[in-house]
């Protein structure tokens, strides 16, 4: 590890929901800002730590584990999984697997790996740097491997417009993003192209804070932070520039069971946009420190909004509702920037998640999960998590989802 130079970046303590086990986590789930060394958030920690979690070989020895299993099923401490997604379908149609009315029976691909893993991001000065070549290209092989440590396993996958029927209450509602995690809103947006970056930030992202305000009645104000568009089948071009706030465009969708922010991640975030604006796309915001102390001592919470540009066939966007799997330890991934160390999160399978999709979900239908919520005495969920996902009841050539999706946090 680095050594400790003259700390600059700001250091949360961990605050896991009550009753949850402790994460699997480096640091025993601290920040590695705590490992600042001249200014650089923690990061050259961070590539350390990577380096060394390569140079013990264990994660090799785990993919050699599922390379080397018989053919067919793959047996782990949570159930059977799949190495392929044929495989894993061919099962769930042979074990005669069926869904409630509007639900379909889904493979989906969990980490099987319970350790923390790191993503280092295309962005960070070690992949130009030739003295640091064989460091990178250790690090590159690592995350080629990445989708190795996973498996396919069954789940059901129940239709979220029907939410009131098995919970009792509606997904249009802010008691079901408290209870669930997710929930589903409406808007006719005024934004004529999604692909203008510009016009993003001038007309969707008002449209969205307003949005939220009026779904959170509580709610002091909503900011929305930056945005991503979806789309495999695009053929302009795809790269992002920080600079004019132009993320790019996605041609692939994350298929594999993750959340975008955790206890750490919630709050860095947070601050990072009150106070430094790093990475905000929408609104300036200038806080003080002591005045982000004061916002962020109230709740607030992060919440990610999806609108697709037409209605969705292939390639569904799926939700996980909390109580599910609020007992169960996340995974830290982190992603390892020049200034900071991000942390999103990922899970090991359980047969009794509970999913949602909305079956070919409408222009005009903004699914919404949480990311984060501040609260952790365990009265409301904390994070839903989510994946893309390939859906067999639509012919395989249907268009794929083209969408956006909006980061965003609600004060109150």
């Amino acid at each position: 590890m680095h050594g400790r130079g003259i700390r600059t970046a700001w250091v949360p303590s961990l605050e896991i929901t009550s009753g949850q086990p402790e994460p699997v986590a480096a640091n025993g789930g601290l920040s590695f800002a705590s490992f600042e060394c001249d200014g650089d958030a923690g990061t050259g920690a961070a590539i350390d730590a990577a380096l060394e979690q390569i140079a013990r070989g264990h994660v090799d020895d785990f993919i050699r584990w599922i390379d080397d299993a018989p053919p067919g099923p793959v047996e782990t401490r949570w159930g059977t999984g799949f190495r392929t997604w044929d495989e894993c379908m061919d099962h769930i149609r042979a074990s005669g697997m069926q869904a409630p009315d509007g639900g379909v029976v889904l493979p989906l691909r969990y980490t099987v790996y319970e350790h923390p893993s790191y993503n280092v991001v295309s962005s960070n000065s070690i992949w130009q740097d030739p003295a640091r070549r064989r460091e990178a290209d250790l690090l590159r092989q690592a995350e080629e491997n990445n989708s190795r440590r996973s498996l396919y396993f069954p789940q059901v996958v129940r239709d979220a417009r029907r939410i009131e029927e098995t919970a009792g209450l509606s997904v249009t509602t802010p008691e079901s993003m408290d209870r669930l995690g997710v929930s589903l809103a409406h808007l006719d947006s005024t934004c004529t192209d999604f692909y203008d970056a510009a016009e993003v930030e001038r007309v969707f992202y008002p449209e969205i804070e307003q949005l939220l305000l009026d779904f959170f009645p509580d709610a002091t104000d909503a900011l929305v932070y930056n945005h991503d568009i979806f789309n495999r089948d695009y053929d302009g071009p795809v790269r992002e520039d920080q600079e004019a706030k132009n993320p790019g465009v996605n041609t692939g969708y994350v298929n594999l069971v993750h959340n975008d922010l955790n206890d750490n991640s919630g709050r860095v975030r947070c601050r990072e946009l009150l106070t430094q604006n790093l990475r905000n796309f929408g609104r300036e915001q200038h806080y003080t420190e002591a005045e982000a102390d004061a916002k962020m001592s109230r709740r607030f919470m992060s919440i990610n909004l999806a609108k697709p540009f037409e209605t969705v066939e292939q390639y569904p966007f799926i939700l996980c509702a909390w109580p599910s799997f609020a007992d169960q330890p996340y995974i830290t991934n982190y992603r390892v920037y020049d200034d900071r160390v991000g942390e999103t999160t990922r899970f090991t399978y359980r047969p009794d998640h509970e999913w949602y999709w909305i079956p070919r979900q409408q222009p005009n239908e903004i699914s919404m999960l949480k990311c984060y919520d501040s609260i952790t005495d365990g009265s409301v969920s904390r994070w839903s998590f989510h994946s893309a996902c390939f859906d067999p009841g639509t012919p395989a050539d249907a268009p794929c989802r083209k969408n956006i999706v909006v980061r965003t946090y609600v004060f109150f």
